[in-house]
């Protein structure tokens, strides 16, 4: 079996909708850190039992959380994997851009060329 690492731009798209939230992160943050039913996650907030479920199935949809039942409970926690593969692409932009950067100081830092004087058009 073939781990696949890389993202795809609708997985991309779920993703960085999923953390544009700052409540979907913090449940992700919590789902971290460990496994959480949903109604407990629900009551840490300040809105009600069905946004809190739309917020989780947002994260769900992304594959940033994994929910499954318990008897009547929905438990939720974070997916190490897909976490691990949103985190390398995000270090693949940042190198990209360090590149950049560092190659726009190392051009900054060359001396400037010397300006060749301009043939004068003078008492043409």
């Amino acid at each position: 079996m073939v781990a696949q690492t890389e993202l795809t731009d609708d997985d991309l798209d779920r993703v960085f909708h999923a953390l544009a939230a700052a409540t979907r992160r913090d449940i992700l943050r919590r789902a971290i850190e460990a496994e959480h039913s949903v109604s407990g996650l629900a009551r840490e907030y300040d809105m009600s039992f069905a946004a809190v479920q739309k917020h989780v199935a947002v994260l769900e949809a992304a594959g940033l959380i994994v929910k499954r039942a318990e008897g009547r409970e929905r438990l939720v926690r974070a997916d190490p994997a897909m976490i691990a593969r949103a985190r390398a692409l995000l270090a693949a932009y940042e190198e990209l851009w360090r590149s950049r950067i560092a190659r726009l100081d190392q051009l900054l830092a060359e001396d400037p060329p010397t300006p060749t004087p301009a043939a004068s058009n003078e008492g043409d």
